[in-house]
Protein backbone atom coordinates (compact mmCIF):
# COMPACT_ATOMS: atom_id res chain seq x y z
CA UNK A 1 0.00 0.00 0.00
CA UNK A 2 1.27 3.61 -0.43
CA UNK A 3 2.16 5.53 2.36
CA UNK A 4 -0.26 8.00 1.89
CA UNK A 5 -3.38 7.51 3.13
CA UNK A 6 -6.29 8.27 0.19
CA UNK A 7 -8.96 10.71 0.60
CA UNK A 8 -12.87 9.42 1.12
CA UNK A 9 -13.26 10.39 -2.18
CA UNK A 10 -11.17 8.11 -4.05
CA UNK A 11 -11.66 5.16 -1.80
CA UNK A 12 -15.39 5.67 -2.77
CA UNK A 13 -14.01 5.78 -6.18
CA UNK A 14 -11.92 2.76 -5.91
CA UNK A 15 -15.06 0.78 -4.74
CA UNK A 16 -17.03 1.69 -7.21
CA UNK A 17 -14.65 0.30 -10.20
CA UNK A 18 -14.16 -2.91 -7.72
CA UNK A 19 -17.81 -3.10 -7.92
CA UNK A 20 -18.31 -2.73 -11.37
CA UNK A 21 -15.23 -5.70 -11.68
CA UNK A 22 -12.81 -4.07 -13.57
CA UNK A 23 -9.07 -5.12 -13.55
CA UNK A 24 -6.92 -3.68 -10.51
CA UNK A 25 -4.46 -3.67 -13.57
CA UNK A 26 -7.04 -1.00 -15.30
CA UNK A 27 -8.32 1.29 -11.75
CA UNK A 28 -4.23 1.34 -10.89
CA UNK A 29 -3.62 2.90 -14.35
CA UNK A 30 -6.91 4.90 -13.82
CA UNK A 31 -6.73 6.28 -10.41
CA UNK A 32 -2.91 6.45 -10.64
CA UNK A 33 -2.34 4.19 -7.91
CA UNK A 34 -0.27 1.37 -7.22
CA UNK A 35 -1.62 -2.53 -7.75
CA UNK A 36 -0.91 -2.91 -4.32
CA UNK A 37 -3.01 -0.16 -3.34
CA UNK A 38 -6.01 -1.15 -4.87
CA UNK A 39 -4.97 -4.83 -2.96
CA UNK A 40 -5.41 -3.14 0.40
CA UNK A 41 -8.57 -1.89 0.03
CA UNK A 42 -10.24 -4.70 -1.62
CA UNK A 43 -8.76 -6.44 1.91
CA UNK A 44 -9.84 -4.24 3.66
CA UNK A 45 -13.80 -4.89 1.65
CA UNK A 46 -13.86 -8.76 2.89
CA UNK A 47 -12.64 -7.90 6.44
CA UNK A 48 -16.12 -5.48 6.38
CA UNK A 49 -18.13 -8.54 6.16
CA UNK A 50 -20.35 -6.51 4.05
CA UNK A 51 -20.66 -6.12 0.32
CA UNK A 52 -19.55 -3.06 -2.15
CA UNK A 53 -22.75 -2.05 -2.52
CA UNK A 54 -23.48 -2.03 1.04
CA UNK A 55 -20.37 0.02 1.90
CA UNK A 56 -21.09 2.52 -0.55
CA UNK A 57 -24.21 3.39 1.26
CA UNK A 58 -22.28 4.32 4.24
CA UNK A 59 -21.68 7.75 5.14
CA UNK A 60 -18.06 9.04 5.46
CA UNK A 61 -17.49 8.49 8.90
CA UNK A 62 -18.94 5.26 9.25
CA UNK A 63 -17.28 3.86 5.89
CA UNK A 64 -14.38 5.43 7.77
CA UNK A 65 -14.68 2.87 10.47
CA UNK A 66 -14.40 0.18 7.99
CA UNK A 67 -11.48 1.13 5.80
CA UNK A 68 -9.01 2.71 7.82
CA UNK A 69 -9.05 0.46 11.12
CA UNK A 70 -7.00 -2.62 10.25
CA UNK A 71 -6.24 -6.17 12.15
CA UNK A 72 -2.95 -4.22 13.41
CA UNK A 73 -4.87 -1.18 14.31
CA UNK A 74 -6.96 -3.27 16.77
CA UNK A 75 -3.78 -4.49 18.37
CA UNK A 76 -2.22 -0.93 18.38
CA UNK A 77 -5.57 0.30 20.35
CA UNK A 78 -5.20 -2.60 22.50
CA UNK A 79 -1.89 -2.16 23.70
CA UNK A 80 -2.43 1.98 23.96
CA UNK A 81 -5.68 0.86 26.09
CA UNK A 82 -3.62 -1.23 28.60
CA UNK A 83 -1.23 2.09 28.43
CA UNK A 84 -3.30 4.70 29.11
CA UNK A 85 -4.41 2.63 32.15
CA UNK A 86 -1.01 3.07 33.85
CA UNK A 87 0.05 6.48 32.17
CA UNK A 88 -0.98 8.48 35.65
CA UNK A 89 1.20 5.69 37.21
CA UNK A 90 4.05 6.52 35.14
CA UNK A 91 3.52 10.06 35.63
CA UNK A 92 3.61 10.05 39.19
CA UNK A 93 6.62 7.79 39.42
CA UNK A 94 8.85 9.74 37.25
CA UNK A 95 8.19 12.20 40.12
CA UNK A 96 9.89 10.18 42.29
CA UNK A 97 14.16 9.89 43.07
CA UNK A 98 16.03 7.93 40.71
CA UNK A 99 13.32 6.50 38.77
CA UNK A 100 13.67 7.22 34.84
CA UNK A 101 11.66 6.45 31.57
CA UNK A 102 14.09 3.38 31.10
CA UNK A 103 13.54 1.76 34.30
CA UNK A 104 9.39 2.44 33.45
CA UNK A 105 9.63 1.01 30.34
CA UNK A 106 11.99 -2.36 31.42
CA UNK A 107 8.84 -2.70 34.34
CA UNK A 108 6.43 -2.53 31.52
CA UNK A 109 7.90 -4.52 28.86
CA UNK A 110 7.91 -7.64 31.48
CA UNK A 111 4.10 -6.97 31.96
CA UNK A 112 3.61 -6.82 28.45
CA UNK A 113 6.02 -8.56 26.50
CA UNK A 114 3.59 -7.32 22.98
CA UNK A 115 3.76 -3.99 24.46
CA UNK A 116 5.31 -1.18 22.64
CA UNK A 117 9.44 -0.51 22.08
CA UNK A 118 11.43 1.77 23.96
CA UNK A 119 11.38 4.78 21.45
CA UNK A 120 7.31 4.40 21.35
CA UNK A 121 6.93 4.12 24.94
CA UNK A 122 8.83 7.34 25.54
CA UNK A 123 6.47 9.17 23.00
CA UNK A 124 3.52 8.29 24.68
CA UNK A 125 4.44 9.28 27.49
CA UNK A 126 5.67 12.26 26.57
CA UNK A 127 2.48 12.65 24.88
CA UNK A 128 0.34 12.01 28.13
CA UNK A 129 2.23 14.40 29.75
CA UNK A 130 1.50 17.21 27.79
CA UNK A 131 -2.04 16.28 27.68
CA UNK A 132 -1.90 17.14 31.66
CA UNK A 133 0.01 20.05 30.71
CA UNK A 134 -3.23 21.69 28.90
CA UNK A 135 -4.47 24.41 30.22
CA UNK A 136 -7.63 26.32 30.45
CA UNK A 137 -8.74 29.64 30.02
CA UNK A 138 -10.33 31.32 32.90
CA UNK A 139 -13.12 34.03 32.40
CA UNK A 140 -12.99 36.06 35.34
CA UNK A 141 -16.16 38.42 35.95
CA UNK A 142 -15.90 41.76 38.17
CA UNK A 143 -16.57 41.93 41.45
CA UNK A 144 -15.78 37.86 41.93
CA UNK A 145 -12.64 37.22 43.82
CA UNK A 146 -9.47 38.57 45.16
CA UNK A 147 -6.56 36.35 44.39
CA UNK A 148 -4.12 36.28 47.15
CA UNK A 149 -0.48 35.15 47.45
CA UNK A 150 3.10 35.26 49.02
CA UNK A 151 5.87 36.68 46.68
CA UNK A 152 8.80 33.93 46.59
CA UNK A 153 11.10 36.49 46.71
CA UNK A 154 11.96 39.10 50.10
CA UNK A 155 11.96 42.83 50.08
CA UNK A 156 13.89 44.44 53.21
CA UNK A 157 15.08 47.47 55.17
CA UNK A 158 18.06 48.08 57.39
CA UNK A 159 17.72 48.59 61.64
CA UNK A 160 19.39 51.43 62.09
CA UNK A 161 19.01 50.47 65.92
CA UNK A 162 20.10 46.47 65.94
CA UNK A 163 22.45 47.02 62.61
CA UNK A 164 20.60 44.39 60.91
CA UNK A 165 18.94 43.91 57.30
CA UNK A 166 15.51 42.93 58.05
CA UNK A 167 13.86 40.38 55.25
CA UNK A 168 10.35 41.10 54.50
CA UNK A 169 7.63 38.60 53.24
CA UNK A 170 5.99 40.23 50.52
CA UNK A 171 1.66 39.87 50.43
CA UNK A 172 0.66 40.38 46.55
CA UNK A 173 -3.87 40.50 46.38
CA UNK A 174 -4.77 41.11 42.70
CA UNK A 175 -8.53 41.64 40.82
CA UNK A 176 -8.70 39.17 38.28
CA UNK A 177 -10.83 40.52 36.29
CA UNK A 178 -9.09 44.29 36.14
CA UNK A 179 -6.08 43.27 36.78
CA UNK A 180 -5.80 45.78 40.09
CA UNK A 181 -3.37 44.83 42.29
CA UNK A 182 -1.99 45.48 45.91
CA UNK A 183 1.18 44.60 47.15
CA UNK A 184 2.53 45.14 50.96
CA UNK A 185 5.61 44.13 53.05
CA UNK A 186 4.56 42.71 56.39
CA UNK A 187 7.27 42.37 59.58
CA UNK A 188 6.38 39.00 59.50
CA UNK A 189 3.73 36.62 58.21
CA UNK A 190 2.15 35.55 61.13
CA UNK A 191 -1.75 35.55 60.82
CA UNK A 192 -2.68 38.53 62.60
CA UNK A 193 0.14 40.33 60.26
CA UNK A 194 -1.80 38.49 57.00
CA UNK A 195 -5.09 38.95 57.80
CA UNK A 196 -4.90 42.81 58.98
CA UNK A 197 -2.88 43.46 55.36
CA UNK A 198 -5.75 41.44 53.38
CA UNK A 199 -8.14 44.01 55.12
CA UNK A 200 -5.83 47.01 53.95
CA UNK A 201 -6.17 45.68 50.41
CA UNK A 202 -10.25 45.79 50.45
CA UNK A 203 -9.70 49.38 51.48
CA UNK A 204 -7.45 49.67 48.85
CA UNK A 205 -9.82 48.53 46.44
CA UNK A 206 -12.45 50.67 48.59
CA UNK A 207 -14.37 47.00 48.30
CA UNK A 208 -15.40 43.83 49.34
CA UNK A 209 -15.38 40.39 46.36
CA UNK A 210 -17.36 37.85 46.54
CA UNK A 211 -15.13 35.54 47.36
CA UNK A 212 -11.05 35.22 48.47
CA UNK A 213 -8.58 32.60 46.42
CA UNK A 214 -5.69 31.51 48.13
CA UNK A 215 -3.55 28.34 48.21
CA UNK A 216 -3.58 26.30 50.76
CA UNK A 217 -0.78 28.48 52.92
CA UNK A 218 -0.71 27.55 57.22
CA UNK A 219 -2.11 30.81 57.78
CA UNK A 220 -5.25 30.28 55.67
CA UNK A 221 -6.17 26.45 55.81
CA UNK A 222 -5.99 23.54 58.74
CA UNK A 223 -6.14 20.83 56.37
CA UNK A 224 -6.43 20.65 52.73
CA UNK A 225 -8.87 19.50 50.84
CA UNK A 226 -10.07 19.45 47.12
CA UNK A 227 -13.78 19.84 47.76
CA UNK A 228 -13.86 21.29 51.56
CA UNK A 229 -10.38 22.85 52.90
CA UNK A 230 -10.80 23.48 56.91
CA UNK A 231 -10.18 27.22 57.46
CA UNK A 232 -8.70 28.07 60.78
CA UNK A 233 -10.78 30.07 63.03
CA UNK A 234 -9.06 33.50 62.15
CA UNK A 235 -9.86 32.91 58.99
CA UNK A 236 -13.75 32.48 59.76
CA UNK A 237 -13.63 35.25 61.95
CA UNK A 238 -12.74 37.67 58.83
CA UNK A 239 -14.45 36.48 56.39
CA UNK A 240 -17.41 36.65 58.11
CA UNK A 241 -16.33 39.94 59.42
CA UNK A 242 -16.29 41.10 55.38
CA UNK A 243 -19.31 39.18 54.60
CA UNK A 244 -16.83 37.16 51.37
CA UNK A 245 -16.41 33.40 51.04
CA UNK A 246 -13.02 32.04 51.31
CA UNK A 247 -11.39 29.41 49.15
CA UNK A 248 -8.34 27.54 48.03
CA UNK A 249 -6.95 26.09 45.32
CA UNK A 250 -6.50 22.32 44.87
CA UNK A 251 -3.16 21.27 46.28
CA UNK A 252 -0.01 21.76 44.05
CA UNK A 253 -2.17 23.70 41.64
CA UNK A 254 -0.60 27.11 41.44
CA UNK A 255 -3.12 27.32 38.10
CA UNK A 256 -5.90 27.43 39.92
CA UNK A 257 -4.75 31.14 40.88
CA UNK A 258 -2.93 31.78 37.77
CA UNK A 259 -3.38 35.63 38.03
CA UNK A 260 -1.62 36.36 41.20
CA UNK A 261 1.02 33.84 40.07
CA UNK A 262 1.35 35.96 36.54
CA UNK A 263 1.62 39.32 39.48
CA UNK A 264 3.99 37.97 41.73
CA UNK A 265 6.39 37.92 38.29
CA UNK A 266 5.28 41.36 37.54
CA UNK A 267 5.75 42.54 40.81
CA UNK A 268 9.31 41.40 40.45
CA UNK A 269 9.75 43.44 37.20
CA UNK A 270 7.92 46.71 38.92
CA UNK A 271 8.36 46.56 41.98
CA UNK A 272 11.37 44.78 43.47
CA UNK A 273 13.92 46.16 40.07
CA UNK A 274 12.84 49.96 40.93
CA UNK A 275 13.51 49.52 44.46
CA UNK A 276 16.82 47.18 44.43
CA UNK A 277 19.21 49.87 45.47
CA UNK A 278 17.37 51.76 47.24
CA UNK A 279 17.70 51.70 51.51
CA UNK A 280 15.03 52.36 53.54
CA UNK A 281 15.44 52.57 57.49
CA UNK A 282 12.04 51.19 58.11
CA UNK A 283 9.04 49.29 57.23
CA UNK A 284 6.89 52.02 56.60
CA UNK A 285 8.94 53.78 54.68
CA UNK A 286 10.00 50.39 52.66
CA UNK A 287 5.93 50.21 52.04
CA UNK A 288 5.82 53.70 50.85
CA UNK A 289 8.01 52.70 48.11
CA UNK A 290 6.15 49.60 47.40
CA UNK A 291 3.62 52.33 47.21
CA UNK A 292 4.80 54.58 44.80
CA UNK A 293 5.38 51.69 41.86
CA UNK A 294 2.29 50.18 42.92
CA UNK A 295 0.42 53.27 41.70
CA UNK A 296 2.76 53.48 38.74
CA UNK A 297 1.82 49.80 38.03
CA UNK A 298 -2.00 50.18 38.31
CA UNK A 299 -2.23 53.43 36.37
CA UNK A 300 0.33 51.96 33.26
CA UNK A 301 -1.87 51.04 30.36
CA UNK A 302 -2.09 47.28 29.56
CA UNK A 303 -0.66 46.45 26.16
CA UNK A 304 -3.75 44.34 25.16
CA UNK A 305 -6.52 46.80 25.51
CA UNK A 306 -4.50 50.32 25.80
CA UNK A 307 -6.49 50.80 29.03
CA UNK A 308 -4.98 51.08 32.95
CA UNK A 309 -5.93 48.91 35.88
CA UNK A 310 -7.12 51.47 37.53
CA UNK A 311 -9.36 52.84 34.78
CA UNK A 312 -10.32 49.10 34.40
CA UNK A 313 -11.61 48.83 37.92
CA UNK A 314 -13.39 52.23 38.30
CA UNK A 315 -15.36 52.22 34.85
CA UNK A 316 -16.29 48.18 35.12
CA UNK A 317 -15.62 46.52 38.57
CA UNK A 318 -15.57 49.36 41.01
CA UNK A 319 -19.67 49.09 41.09
CA UNK A 320 -19.91 45.72 41.71
CA UNK A 321 -18.28 45.12 44.74
CA UNK A 322 -19.97 45.02 48.32
CA UNK A 323 -19.74 48.06 50.62
CA UNK A 324 -16.95 47.58 53.15
CA UNK A 325 -17.84 47.01 56.72
CA UNK A 326 -18.65 50.36 58.93
CA UNK A 327 -15.03 49.03 61.21
CA UNK A 328 -11.71 47.59 60.57
CA UNK A 329 -11.57 44.12 61.32
CA UNK A 330 -10.00 43.49 65.04
CA UNK A 331 -7.82 40.78 65.58
CA UNK A 332 -9.21 38.62 68.52
CA UNK A 333 -7.88 35.98 70.58
CA UNK A 334 -9.45 32.71 71.73
CA UNK A 335 -8.45 31.27 74.59
CA UNK A 336 -9.73 28.46 77.40
CA UNK A 337 -9.80 29.10 81.00
CA UNK A 338 -10.95 27.59 84.44
CA UNK A 339 -13.25 29.32 86.69
CA UNK A 340 -11.48 29.68 90.07
CA UNK A 341 -12.87 29.20 93.49
CA UNK A 342 -12.69 32.94 93.66
CA UNK A 343 -15.06 33.23 90.62
CA UNK A 344 -12.33 34.88 88.41
CA UNK A 345 -10.65 33.47 85.30
CA UNK A 346 -7.00 34.43 84.58
CA UNK A 347 -6.09 36.34 81.36
CA UNK A 348 -2.57 35.23 81.44
CA UNK A 349 -1.00 37.84 78.85
CA UNK A 350 -1.95 40.55 81.44
CA UNK A 351 -2.30 38.39 84.29
CA UNK A 352 -5.32 40.18 85.12
CA UNK A 353 -8.79 38.27 86.20
CA UNK A 354 -12.15 38.87 85.73
CA UNK A 355 -15.18 37.69 87.39
CA UNK A 356 -18.02 35.20 86.13
CA UNK A 357 -20.99 34.43 87.78
CA UNK A 358 -20.13 32.46 90.71
CA UNK A 359 -22.52 29.23 89.89
CA UNK A 360 -19.50 28.24 87.30
CA UNK A 361 -16.92 27.98 89.68
CA UNK A 362 -14.46 24.84 88.71
CA UNK A 363 -16.11 25.00 84.87
CA UNK A 364 -14.19 25.18 81.72
CA UNK A 365 -14.87 28.58 79.81
CA UNK A 366 -13.64 29.96 76.93
CA UNK A 367 -12.33 33.83 76.67
CA UNK A 368 -12.85 35.78 73.87
CA UNK A 369 -10.75 39.33 74.01
CA UNK A 370 -9.47 41.79 71.48
CA UNK A 371 -7.48 45.39 72.71
CA UNK A 372 -10.93 46.45 74.30
CA UNK A 373 -12.81 44.03 75.51
CA UNK A 374 -12.72 40.44 76.87
CA UNK A 375 -16.11 38.18 76.91
CA UNK A 376 -15.77 34.79 78.70
CA UNK A 377 -18.71 32.09 76.99
CA UNK A 378 -19.76 28.78 78.44
CA UNK A 379 -21.40 26.14 75.83
CA UNK A 380 -21.66 29.10 73.26
CA UNK A 381 -23.23 31.38 75.65
CA UNK A 382 -21.48 34.41 76.93
CA UNK A 383 -22.01 34.38 81.00
CA UNK A 384 -19.70 37.29 81.25
CA UNK A 385 -18.61 41.12 79.16
CA UNK A 386 -15.62 43.42 80.71
CA UNK A 387 -13.50 46.17 79.64
CA UNK A 388 -10.16 45.48 79.08
CA UNK A 389 -7.43 46.53 81.40
CA UNK A 390 -3.52 45.16 81.48
CA UNK A 391 -3.63 46.60 85.13
CA UNK A 392 -1.42 43.19 86.16
CA UNK A 393 -2.35 41.17 88.84
CA UNK A 394 -5.30 43.47 89.03
CA UNK A 395 -8.82 42.30 89.40
CA UNK A 396 -11.97 43.23 87.50
CA UNK A 397 -15.28 42.41 89.62
CA UNK A 398 -19.19 42.87 89.04
CA UNK A 399 -21.52 42.58 92.16
CA UNK A 400 -23.60 40.50 90.07
CA UNK A 401 -21.49 37.62 89.80
CA UNK A 402 -20.71 37.61 93.63
CA UNK A 403 -22.07 34.57 96.10
CA UNK A 404 -25.10 36.51 98.15
CA UNK A 405 -23.37 36.25 101.30
CA UNK A 406 -20.12 38.07 99.51
CA UNK A 407 -22.03 40.84 98.44
CA UNK A 408 -24.10 41.06 101.78
CA UNK A 409 -20.46 41.09 103.18
CA UNK A 410 -19.11 43.85 101.12
CA UNK A 411 -22.37 45.92 101.91
CA UNK A 412 -21.98 46.05 105.61
CA UNK A 413 -18.61 46.39 105.85
CA UNK A 414 -18.99 48.97 103.30
CA UNK A 415 -15.41 48.38 102.03
CA UNK A 416 -14.32 51.11 99.20
CA UNK A 417 -11.44 53.31 99.47
CA UNK A 418 -14.08 56.14 100.31
CA UNK A 419 -15.16 53.98 103.50
CA UNK A 420 -11.29 53.63 104.95
CA UNK A 421 -10.43 57.00 104.43
CA UNK A 422 -13.45 58.00 106.13
CA UNK A 423 -12.71 55.56 109.38
CA UNK A 424 -9.00 56.58 109.43
CA UNK A 425 -9.92 60.67 109.39
CA UNK A 426 -11.54 59.47 112.86
CA UNK A 427 -8.36 58.84 114.15
CA UNK A 428 -6.63 61.38 112.52
CA UNK A 429 -4.74 63.27 109.16
CA UNK A 430 -1.52 61.10 109.57
CA UNK A 431 -3.43 57.83 109.91
CA UNK A 432 -5.50 59.25 106.94
CA UNK A 433 -2.48 60.12 105.00
CA UNK A 434 -1.24 56.49 106.01
CA UNK A 435 -4.47 55.29 104.78
CA UNK A 436 -4.03 57.05 101.50
CA UNK A 437 -0.91 55.62 100.80
CA UNK A 438 -1.84 52.26 101.20
CA UNK A 439 -4.73 52.57 98.91
CA UNK A 440 -2.63 54.00 96.06
CA UNK A 441 -0.59 50.74 95.86
CA UNK A 442 -0.73 48.88 92.50
CA UNK A 443 -1.36 45.29 94.38
CA UNK A 444 -4.53 43.12 94.63
CA UNK A 445 -7.10 44.81 96.39
CA UNK A 446 -8.24 42.47 98.81
CA UNK A 447 -5.23 43.27 100.10
CA UNK A 448 -5.12 46.61 100.56
CA UNK A 449 -8.04 46.54 102.07
CA UNK A 450 -6.98 43.96 104.71
CA UNK A 451 -4.23 46.58 105.51
CA UNK A 452 -6.52 48.89 106.14
CA UNK A 453 -8.54 46.68 108.62
CA UNK A 454 -5.17 45.78 110.33
CA UNK A 455 -4.16 49.67 110.48
CA UNK A 456 -8.11 51.04 111.92
CA UNK A 457 -7.75 47.65 114.09
CA UNK A 458 -4.75 48.80 115.83
CA UNK A 459 -6.13 51.54 117.50
CA UNK A 460 -8.43 49.48 118.80
CA UNK A 461 -5.43 47.65 120.29
CA UNK A 462 -3.24 50.70 121.61
CA UNK A 463 -5.67 53.32 121.25
CA UNK A 464 -6.34 56.30 118.60
CA UNK A 465 -3.49 58.71 119.88
CA UNK A 466 -0.92 56.18 119.93
CA UNK A 467 -1.98 55.74 116.24
CA UNK A 468 -2.24 59.02 115.38
CA UNK A 469 1.34 59.19 116.84
CA UNK A 470 2.80 56.13 115.09
CA UNK A 471 0.98 56.75 111.48
CA UNK A 472 3.23 60.82 112.28
CA UNK A 473 6.00 58.76 112.13
CA UNK A 474 5.63 56.08 109.80
CA UNK A 475 5.19 58.87 106.95
CA UNK A 476 8.80 60.03 107.66
CA UNK A 477 9.97 56.85 105.66
CA UNK A 478 9.16 56.65 102.07
CA UNK A 479 6.86 53.28 102.15
CA UNK A 480 4.22 52.30 104.48
CA UNK A 481 2.80 49.17 105.22
CA UNK A 482 0.31 47.51 108.36
CA UNK A 483 4.09 45.83 109.47
CA UNK A 484 6.10 48.92 109.44
CA UNK A 485 3.00 50.78 111.79
CA UNK A 486 2.11 47.76 114.27
CA UNK A 487 6.64 47.62 115.29
CA UNK A 488 6.06 51.35 115.89
CA UNK A 489 3.63 50.87 118.50
CA UNK A 490 4.98 47.76 119.44
CA UNK A 491 8.16 48.88 120.15
CA UNK A 492 7.04 52.15 121.57
CA UNK A 493 8.90 54.73 119.20
CA UNK A 494 5.48 56.26 119.25
CA UNK A 495 6.21 57.23 122.54
CA UNK A 496 9.55 58.48 121.68
CA UNK A 497 9.17 62.63 120.68
CA UNK A 498 10.29 63.87 117.25
CA UNK A 499 12.93 66.57 117.80
CA UNK A 500 13.76 69.40 114.87
CA UNK A 501 17.45 68.39 114.04
CA UNK A 502 19.45 71.73 115.30
CA UNK A 503 22.57 72.73 114.04
CA UNK A 504 25.64 73.76 115.91
CA UNK A 505 29.62 74.65 115.08
CA UNK A 506 32.01 73.45 117.35
CA UNK A 507 34.23 76.37 119.25
CA UNK A 508 37.17 77.23 117.15
CA UNK A 509 39.19 80.11 117.78
CA UNK A 510 39.90 80.88 113.55
CA UNK A 511 35.99 81.27 113.86
CA UNK A 512 34.66 84.73 114.39
CA UNK A 513 31.97 85.46 116.57
CA UNK A 514 29.15 88.54 117.12
CA UNK A 515 31.77 91.15 118.86
CA UNK A 516 33.57 90.56 115.49
CA UNK A 517 30.80 92.50 113.46
CA UNK A 518 29.76 95.11 115.88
Amino acid sequence: MANKVKGMLQIRRILQLLEESRSKRSISRDMGISRNTVDYYEQRVKVSGLTLAQLLLLKDAELAQFIYNSVTTQVSNSRQTVFDSKLKYYLKELTRTGVTRQLLWQEYILEQPEGYAYTQFCERLKQGHRLRGVMMRLDHQPGEKMEVDFAGKKLYYFDSVIKTKMECPVLICVLPYSGLTYVEALSDATQENVYNSLSRAFRYFRGVTQSVLSDNMRQYVIKSNRYEPTFNELAEQWSVHYNTTLTATRVVKPRDKAMVEKHVHISYLRIFAPLRNNVFNSLDALNIGIMDCLEKHNNTPMQHTKVSRWNRFLSEEKSTLKALPPTDFVYRHRINAKVQMNYHIILGEDMHQYSVPYIHVGKQVQVVYDQHEVEVFLDMQRIALHTRTTRRNGYSTKEEHMPKNHLKYKETKGWDGDYFLAQALKVGSNTQSVMKRLLAKNQFVAQTYNSCLGILSLGKKYGNDRLESACKLAMTVSSTNYQIVSNVLKNNRDKEEISEPTLSFPEHENIRGKENYK
